[in-house]
């Protein structure tokens, strides 16, 4: 089934399309698929009920929006989880990138061994090739960069004697330590979620696309005011794909990215703030940068406007995963809650907000210098730190 057809499938779908998302969800081992349901139907092209789990249990082990919706990332993904490493031949193809769990396997293995294979993305990509041409030479392998059985058995081999960490972890830990303390001079994206038709959730006479894009200007002052250069993913025209923003940032050798949204629930009462890293396992396909930023930014946010804290978690949406350089997302409060909402409505909330998102980027590269209470520093408070340290 080809990303070219392919469409939204959900719960009442019907089609030869939902019989092979069952087929391939019914053939994926266990360690991709825990606690499947019942996928037998007598009718294998209706998208039933215990389908819908299964697509919502293959999500949460992905760390995918679980929504229950078989749309192009999530399809992406369970045609992926197919593959186990030594499956199939490893290469990189321009245009068309090879993407699975022999992949991530892959990058993970190379990243431990201190061949830097970059963001554990699943994608079989130019840096992951670089990585396996110095694995490959390192062991006196032909550097061809694809993977084959003899670059596999070079890997079991030291399977045996070689475990622990993410060199890539270190590495990013390292890069924001080296790179200064100040946040004047870097490049920052700034991603409004949604844009153009796509509106996102619209409630209590908030469009969440209005909404965002107003937060990210206000963020956009505070940071061009001291000396941080800006790229927007969109204009309020249009609405590239996550993997398109990701490139966007990649190409502009950004140093943060910053993506902005507001959340909805058919449960009135949900509410609150939650932030977004990019993490699969702790062991080696997560952004340790990432998350602590996601932190810096919750805890600013909700010290300086009381939202509900809704917690930081990790998760493998395509922007934060794509993106070579830390990746956050905000979920600034919920358009379905009355309060939320009323409170995104007034423009001196959204400044809070922004205050907040600009005093979190520059806390990030403190380090040891950050000794400030959460909540209480202020544009001024930086402009005088950012001059001690010019």
């Amino acid at each position: 089934m080809s990303d070219s057809k392919y469409g939204l499938l959900g719960l009442g779908s019907h089609g030869p399309e939902v019989a092979d998302v069952r087929a391939r969800l019914a053939a994926l081992p266990d360690d991709q698929l825990p606690d499947r349901p019942d996928l037998h139907a007598d009718d294998p092209a209706q998208f039933d009920a215990s389908l819908e789990r299964a697509v919502r249990a293959f999500q949460q082990h992905k760390g995918l929006i679980v929504d229950g919706v078989v749309g192009v990332e999530t399809f992406t993904a369970i045609d992926g989880a197919r593959w186990a490493l030594g499956d199939r031949i490893l290469l990189h193809t321009p245009g068309h990138l090879q993407r699975g769990e022999d992949v991530v396997t892959l990058q993970e293995r190379l990243n431990t061994l201190g061949f830097a294979a970059g963001r554990v993305d699943g994608r079989f990509g130019p840096e992951t090739e670089r990585a396996v041409r110095s694995f490959q030479r390192a062991y006196g392998l032909s550097g061809d960069g694809s993977v084959g059985p003899d670059t596999l058995r070079a890997f079991d081999d030291l399977r045996r004697s070689v475990s622990g960490g993410s060199a890539n972890v270190l590495r990013e830990r390292e890069l924001v330590r080296r790179s200064g303390h100040s946040l004047s001079g870097r490049v920052v994206v700034l991603d409004p979620g949604h844009g153009g038709s796509n509106t996102g959730a619209v409630a209590h006479g908030l469009v969440e696309a209005e909404v965002v894009m107003d937060l990210a200007r206000r963020i956009e002052g505070r940071l061009t005011a001291i000396g941080v250069s800006v790229i927007y993913t969109r204009t309020e025209h249009t609405s590239p794909t996550e993997e398109e923003r990701a490139a966007l940032a990649n190409d502009a050798g950004a140093d943060l990215v910053l993506s902005l949204h507001c959340d909805s629930h058919d449960a009135a009462e949900a509410s609150g703030v939650a932030t977004f890293f990019f993490g699969r396992d702790r062991k080696t396909s997560w952004s340790a940068v990432g998350e602590h930023l996601a932190d810096l930014v919750l805890r600013e946010v909700v010290a300086r406007t009381g939202l509900e804290n809704c917690r930081s978690h990790g998760r493998s949406w395509a922007l934060l995963q794509q993106t070579r350089m830390p990746a956050v997302r905000v979920e600034a409060g919920y358009l379905t809650h009355p309060s939320d909402a009323a409170r995104l409505a007034d423009p001196l909330f959204r400044d809070t907000l922004a205050e907040a998102v600009l005093v979190s980027l520059q806390r990030l590269y403190m380090g040891d210098d950050d000794t400030a209470t959460t909540g209480v520093l202020r544009l001024g408070d930086l402009r005088a730190y950012l001059a001690s340290h010019s």
